[in-house]
């Protein structure tokens, strides 16, 4: 009989909640999703899946930025005093486009 061998992964919290609560609903744990995953690789000689870099558009890609330096402090976010001043900034985002 086939001898099982304990491997471990690090990923965060809210992926790991979130694929369990996917792959549940298939019937199977992370660790069946994780040995299906690896026999089909073997199986494909590959990854049993396309992988590709993304294609954004230029407001995408610039919006995708503008959240990476906020994130980093390299710009302020905006804040806002109440609803009306934030539903007002981005009526005018919208007008000017």
């Amino acid at each position: 009989m086939e001898r099982n061998v304990d491997s471990y992964i690090n990923i965060d919290s809210e992926t790991k909640s979130e694929a369990e609560r996917l792959f549940s609903i298939f019937g199977i744990t992370i660790a069946d999703a994780v040995t299906i995953f690896l026999r089909q690789s073997l199986l494909v000689g590959g990854f049993p899946f396309e992988i590709r870099t993304p294609q954004y558009n230029a407001e995408t890609e610039a919006a995708i930025q503008e959240a990476r330096d906020i994130m980093s402090g390299k710009i302020q976010a905006k804040v806002y005093e109440s609803i009306e001043e934030m539903n007002a900034d981005i009526d005018a985002d919208i007008d000017v486009d």
